[in-house]
């Protein structure tokens, strides 16, 4: 193949020490770049970098946005693990949620919920928020099932379903739906109470915890 070009995102870089690169900070996460590489026989080689927007730099100020943008970038790794196997949509909402985080443009808590709910969705795990998942039957409902698929209805309750409230299924609507003035009307209680059941949902499919997803400082 030769010489190639394409977009990309840097999320995550190798070992502890400060990069040797020529390309420098340029290769650190959350940079946004316009990339140049030679295929290789085991792994591309970059030999051209522009930056097209560098979120790191201006996230890595702020210890929250920080953190949320760590959380981002594991996701997106964890849902793009086939390497050469185009990803746009989940390169977009990485994109979109970093860029968002960067200029402030909503809370950064609610930033992150709505990217990992939209990563489930790319990814085929979009969770029930109103019919029950099972039977169908018209919700809202009081349960949520993490191996169901989101809200259930009390017949096919199972034992380890949560009690969810009808405002935070409402706010995890919005949240996957992109209505943040519904997003941002929510109290904090169902804030919370959304955060806690989007991580457990996600790490459900993921089949493993989210290293960065605990050190996240949530307001």
């Amino acid at each position: 193949m030769g010489l190639y070009r394409d977009e990309a995102v840097v999320i995550r870089t190798k070992g502890v020490r400060r990069t040797r690169s020529k390309f420098g900070a340029r290769l650190e996460p959350g940079s946004y770049l316009d990339i140049q590489l030679y295929t290789g026989k085991t792994f591309d080689i970059v030999t051209e970098v522009s930056s097209r927007e560098n979120f790191g730099d201006v996230l890595s100020a702020d210890y929250q946005k920080w953190t949320i943008a760590s959380a981002i970038l594991e996701t997106a790794e964890r849902f793009t693990l086939n390497e050469h196997e185009p990803s746009l949509q989940q390169f977009l909402l990485v994109i979109g949620a970093l860029r968002s985080l960067a200029n402030s443009e909503h809370e950064p808590s609610l930033i992150l919920d709505a990217f990992l709910l939209r990563s489930l969705s790319v990814g085929g795990y979009a969770p029930s928020l109103e019919d029950c998942s099972v039977c169908e039957a018209a919700g809202p409902h009081r349960f949520f099932s993490l191996s169901g698929g989101g809200s259930i209805c009390t017949n096919c309750r199972t034992s380890g379903a949560a009690t969810v409230t009808a405002p935070t299924l409402e706010l995890m609507g919005a949240l996957l739906s992109g209505q943040w003035e519904v997003a941002e009307s929510s109290d904090p209680k169902s804030r919370r109470e959304a955060s806690g059941v989007i991580a457990a949902y996600l790490q459900y499919h993921l089949e493993r915890s989210l290293r960065s997803l605990p050190l996240v400082e949530r307001a």
